[in-house]
């Protein structure tokens, strides 16, 4: 937003006042220097949201002065230079982490957008860092990760619920923390010393889960040699959770409706009838009324598992929290595999939160630990993405423009904006520029400039 401090370093005093005019109008407040030496001075004793700096400078150059400001601020975002476009230059630039590399032909409009970018990442930047520090402190042990307003949404009904002893169907595709939250519904239970225990239905065949959920007795079937507890048993006293509820045979459902009613079951082969104290979570990416009008689910224990729903939104639909999961992971899986890894760079970013995640958080955690093995170095780049994220953008019109086509229409942009600074005083406007009455009458006839700014 306008108020933020830029810093611009930048020897030739035409480039230097021309940028000040330029962002200066943007409501940005514009410190300029001379050189690398005395813009390194400002930065270490003020505050500033953006570094600009030529590449080229008499004393440190630009690549020094990158260097010496990430190593003072490492978030703040550097946009280098540069008169004469070099490959070579512009790899080295963002391998130091510069924000962009940008050529003085730019127009005007692809610089202000460009620093309303840096702008942009930056305070993103920060925001994720004093949300994770917030997390970590009120938020305790909590696994979820997130800010935007559905997963808030999603917090407010954690808290609200897991005092209760309500049975929960959590909702939503795979791959988007379902189990999480039921964890985080009984670490804030009042069963928290209890067991959590937890099953997949849809990993297991029929009888298999049967035995799992509720035990068996000796001899109930082939292989049965001994008792077993089942594992509603073992989760006495704490909670339960049955992932993917919806992939049950109508048997199970059966015998899971008796559980959720009344608190009690027999186990595969038995007669006792064995009481339990437990807390039901269930969880499934189905649409069980669905499965419902198609007989595969029974109603009567849809609307028993029902009476807490809450809804797991997709990653596609918490674009706000990518990055926060994204630098997590990268945090997590990094120390797992003793690498040192600082960062992500912005094409990398980019490619992250263009991407739509059909297998939500599951598929990004698998995303940036496919990176971590290949990086080689401390930054995550867009090498590093896997296939589906590999999208080459091209810019037709900035290829096609040509050099000249680029300083003109740059040139009659600086002519305009001087013309209205001056309200048309074409005196004013030339000693503005730097140059004579004449050339300017020329330049306004060359460029078409309509005679309003006159």
């Amino acid at each position: 937003m306008p108020g933020e401090r830029i810093l611009v370093v930048e020897d030739e005093e035409g480039m230097r006042e021309f940028l000040k005019i330029l962002l200066g109008k943007e409501g940005y407040q514009v410190v300029a220097s001379d050189n690398g030496e005395d813009a390194l001075r400002r930065f270490k004793d003020e505050n500033f949201h953006v570094v600009i700096t030529d590449i080229k400078m008499p004393g440190m150059d630009g690549m020094q002065v990158l260097t010496a400001v990430k190593e003072i601020d490492f978030a703040i975002p550097v946009i280098i230079m540069t008169g004469h476009a070099s490959m070579e230059t512009a790899i080295e630039a963002v391998n130091k982490g510069a924000f962009a590399y940008l050529l003085k032909q730019a127009r005007n409009d692809e610089i202000k957008q460009l620093v309303k970018k840096a702008i942009e990442v930056r305070t993103l930047r920060r925001e994720n860092r004093l949300l994770k520090q917030q997390l970590r402190k009120d938020h305790r042990h909590r696994p979820i990760i997130g800010k935007s307003e559905k997963i808030r949404q999603v917090f407010s009904l954690v808290d609200k619920v897991a005092e209760t002893d309500s049975t929960i169907l959590i909702h939503g595709e795979s791959g988007t923390g379902k189990e999480l939250v039921a964890r985080e519904i009984h670490c804030n239970s009042s069963r928290a010393k209890g067991q959590f225990v937890s099953i997949n239905c849809g990993a297991l065949p029929e009888t298999l889960l049967e035995s799992e959920l509720f035990g068996h007795v000796r001899g109930s079937f082939t292989g049965a040699v001994r008792d077993k507890e089942g594992l509603l048993a073992v989760a006495k006293g704490g909670t339960f959770f049955l992932d993917e509820v919806g992939e049950t045979s109508p048997a199970i459902q059966v015998k899971l409706l008796r559980v959720i009613q009344f608190k009690e079951f027999e186990r595969v082969g038995g007669m006792e009838t064995i009481k339990t104290n437990v807390r039901i979570i269930v969880a499934t990416h189905k649409n069980l009324e669905e499965q419902i009008k198609e007989g595969l689910f029974r109603e009567d224990l849809y609307y028993r598992i029902n009476v807490f729903p809450i809804y797991m939104p997709p990653l596609r639909e918490r674009k706000d929290d990518i990055m926060l999961l994204a630098d997590y992971f990268l945090e997590k899986i990094a120390k797992e595999n003793n690498k040192e890894i600082s960062r992500i760079s912005t094409p990398a970013i980019e490619m992250l939160t263009r991407y739509h995640w059909p297998g939500n958080i599951r598929e990004l955690e698998n995303c940036i630990e496919r990176a971590v093995l290949l990086c080689n170095d401390n930054v995550i780049r867009s090498e590093h993405m896997p296939p589906s994220l590999q999208i080459i953008k091209k810019d037709e019109t900035v290829a096609k423009r040509s050099l000249t086509e680029i300083i003109e229409n740059k040139e009659r942009e600086l002519i305009i904006d001087a013309l209205k600074k001056f309200d048309g005083k074409q005196r004013k406007t030339a000693k503005e520029l730097g140059i004579s009455e004449r050339i300017l009458g020329y330049k306004i006839k060359k460029y078409n400039i309509h005679p309003k700014y006159i």
